[in-house]
């Protein structure tokens, strides 16, 4: 090698020469938009391989230690520090599938009894089991079913019979359902027929065949308890909702829209009332029932377990509304009936949405 053409390795590297520009608009500066905030969740923890069917509930045990997972035929009970071991506390899978005649499809734990938890089924039976009696809890401790009228049985009766979701009150003596048509409330103390049942949407049971039809006889509703568990709260269609009062055994229907909050005076939520026939001639507040848009529905909501806020999810929208009913020592009670009157629209309290 010519060491007399080479550089020596003693001097020092080169810089590259900075780009010169002419002027300063042939410097470019990168530009940045503000954009929506999005959320993103990242699991901590995955608890996989235990279940060969969609898990239609989860339920964390008061002891707040384990929780349950179930599906259409099988419960698991699962500890929260231990992911790839799960225990089997529920099977109802026969030996021969052609002999299946009921699926699990809600499950929860009781909310302070940590062995005690309950489930539904598609024929509409609820079962409380009590882990303290045996590993597998095939044998229920009480079952609550209501018998069938003959008389008014039909081709719908057992899809409509079907529990789409159950709930433990607050206090833990009640147990809440919902059905196609209806909810339900249960004593533990008396599993032969409901103590309470309250009618979501009866004018369809004129029109099952419609609605089986078109799938929506097959939706799942689900039903909530307020925090001092005297109002239930379930979804219906036309992004309505309906709370029920079980001191007075009133209630009233409201329509979660944007629309229907803009055009309100104050934003408040109307009280809507829907009604067989012909509704060009009625009050804003009536709709007819062959009006109801079937796509656009409250399938889930959940209500504060501690403030006086619900939230509900219509299709891609989510509704939160807080109702105001004066305070007291600076807090504020929860009362839908005086929310908004039944009879007139200038109600004391306020219903405000916030979406």
């Amino acid at each position: 090698m010519d060491a007399s053409s080479d550089k020596s390795f003693d001097d020092p590297p080169s810089v590259p020469q900075t780009p010169r520009f002419a002027q300063s608009a042939d410097l470019r500066v990168p530009h940045f938009e503000e954009t929506e905030p999005t959320v993103e969740a990242i699991p901590r923890r995955i608890f996989a391989n235990a279940h060969a069917y969609l898990i239609n509930s989860l339920s964390v045990n008061s002891d707040q230690e384990t929780f349950l997972s179930a599906d259409d035929l099988r419960i698991n009970l699962w500890n929260l520090e231990v992911t790839d071991q799960s225990f089997n506390i529920v099977d109802i899978k026969p030996a021969n599938m052609e002999d299946l005649s009921e699926v699990i499809t809600a499950a929860q734990f009781h909310p302070s009894a940590c062995s005690l938890f309950v489930y539904s089924s598609s024929k509409g039976t609820i079962r409380l089991c009590d882990m303290r009696q045996r590993a597998l809890c095939d044998e229920h401790a009480l079952s609550f079913e209501e018998a069938d009228d003959p008389m008014s049985r039909s081709f719908f009766s057992e899809i409509i019979n079907n529990i789409s979701d159950l709930n433990f009150s607050h206090s833990g003596r009640f147990i809440l359902s919902r059905d196609y048509l209806t909810v339900k409330v249960w004593d533990l103390n008396m599993s032969r027929q409901p103590v309470e049942t309250y009618l979501v949407h009866d004018y369809f049971r004129t029109k099952l065949c419609a609605l089986y039809e078109n799938d929506c006889i097959f939706d799942k509703f689900e039903c909530q308890w307020s925090p001092d568990d005297r109002y239930i709260m379930t979804g219906s269609y036309n992004n309505h909702f309906r709370v029920f009062d079980r001191l007075t055994h009133e209630d009233v229907l409201l329509e979660a829209s944007r629309e229907v909050m803009e055009s309100s005076p104050l934003g408040k939520l109307r009280p809507r009332q829907v009604v067989c026939g012909d509704a060009v001639h009625w009050p804003d507040e009536k709709i007819s029932v062959e009006s109801l848009d079937f796509q656009r529905k409250l399938l889930h909501l959940s209500w504060h377990p501690l403030e006086n806020s619900v939230a509900l999810a219509g299709t891609s929208t989510l509704y939160l509304i807080d109702y105001y009913t004066g305070s007291e020592n600076g807090t504020v009670k929860p009362d839908p009936r005086d929310v908004i009157n039944m009879d007139t629209v200038d109600a004391a309290g306020d219903l405000t949405p916030h979406v």
